[in-house]
């Protein structure tokens, strides 16, 4: 049996973008050019990572004290929360705050991993999550969850076929 990936429509507009922008490979997978990619100016600060928006301006800090990995991860989340939600989680109900935090987890997946990239990896490779790990930069636990997603939206390429 013949097994496809269709990706969410999510993941096709994060990998639109990227592709828009110039990049195709992980080598090319810079959290600086995609800050600039979506006008949003990035720091580093010995603090707690965050981002906000205020009028046209877009900024996300980074906890400069956190692993590469680590920073990459929180790189992500925030730029979900610039793109895809408005609102201050300070001020807002518990249920809306637990809804966003499940989106950016969701987005970081897909846009640290995306899509258009995965053809350039062996997934039958019993080293799939660690070359993943390393050429994206991002925790093996982002890498596991991103394969379990793969793994759940597989279909059957010719169903009536079998």
């Amino acid at each position: 049996m013949s097994y496809t990936y269709k990706p969410f429509d999510l993941e096709k507009w994060i990998a639109n973008h990227y592709l828009k922008k110039g990049i195709t490979t992980p080598s090319q997978m810079d959290i600086h050019k995609i800050a600039r990619s979506f006008e949003i100016q990035l720091g580093f600060r010995e603090k707690r990572s965050y981002s906000f928006t205020y009028g046209r301006s877009k900024i996300i800090s980074i906890d400069s004290r956190l692993k590469i990995e680590e920073q990459h991860e929180q790189f992500f989340h925030e730029l979900c929360h610039i793109l895809r939600h408005c609102g201050s989680q300070l001020i807002m109900p518990k249920a809306f705050r637990d809804l966003q935090e499940w989106d950016a987890k969701r987005f970081t997946r897909y846009a640290a991993i995306p899509f258009h990239m995965l053809h350039l990896f062996d997934f039958k490779s019993n080293y799939l999550v660690n070359d993943m790990a390393q050429s994206f930069k991002i925790n093996p636990g982002i890498v596991k969850a991103r394969l379990e997603g793969i793994n759940r939206n597989r279909h059957l390429k010719n169903p009536a076929i079998m």
